[in-house]
């Protein structure tokens, strides 16, 4: 097993708590616009896909276009609710201080836009721990006719940006479709389950744990092993 030189973050779910907050704004919009829906249904249904996704979903649902603008309005929206509500998970500066303290380097990759992003950053303060330059961002990627989660594209453009190989990286995740692309790139994946809910995270490849707490026990026993 090659030496660990990169941990990748998801962002969601994983540093910051927006989950929640990101479904209710779209079970809302998806609503407003024919889709009845609420934010538990939408996390079931559209949990680490991109808004560029969910409009594709929806404009089947409905036999109908969104605009070419709609994906910029949800989040313009989204933003505007992370900006004032966003909140970190439990343990994640820690975890992320802990992750450094190891020498490690660190980036985060999200099928979230570099908007929205920078509001939960902001509003949590993890922007004084993570710069804005080790971020990555599934938007960027479309905008270039490629794909966020679960392609494996993201996870790889963050390998190649800190110059190391797929196989030397861990990325931790919440989401199958983040497990997936982890899997794809090649890349070990933490599957972070705090419901304790893992079997899915497994199936796709990941070691499920369920506290944040954790992780850096978990990333100096994979240090350990590659010594």
């Amino acid at each position: 097993m090659p030496s660990l030189a990169l941990v990748i973050f998801d962002c969601d779910g994983v540093l910051i708590d927006s989950e929640p907050l990101g479904n209710r704004v779209v079970a809302e919009e998806l609503s407003r616009i024919g889709w009845p829906m609420d934010g538990p249904t939408c996390q079931a249904m559209f949990l680490g896909l991109t808004y560029a996704d969910v409009q594709r979903v929806t404009e089947h649902r409905l036999e109908r276009t969104l605009g070419e603008d709609w994906v910029d309005r949800v989040v313009a929206r989204v933003s505007a609710v992370m900006a004032r509500e966003a909140t970190a998970i439990p343990g994640a500066f820690d975890a992320v201080k802990a992750v450094a303290a190891m020498g490690l380097p660190i980036r985060v990759a999200s099928n979230s836009s570099h908007e929205e992003m920078a509001a939960k950053f902001a509003c949590t303060g993890l922007d004084r721990l993570i710069p804005r330059q080790r971020i990555h961002s599934a938007h960027d990627l479309i905008a270039r006719g490629r794909r966020g989660k679960p392609d494996p594209d993201l996870f790889l453009e963050a390998a190649a940006a800190e110059g190391v190989s797929p196989l030397a990286c861990l990325v931790v995740e919440d989401s199958l479709a983040g497990a997936r692309a982890a899997a794809a790139a090649g890349m070990s994946c933490l599957g972070f389950t705090p419901d304790r809910h893992g079997p899915d995270l497994e199936s796709a490849g990941a070691l499920p744990f369920s506290a944040m707490a954790a992780l850096p026990d978990l990333i100096r026993a994979r240090l350990d092993r590659t010594a």
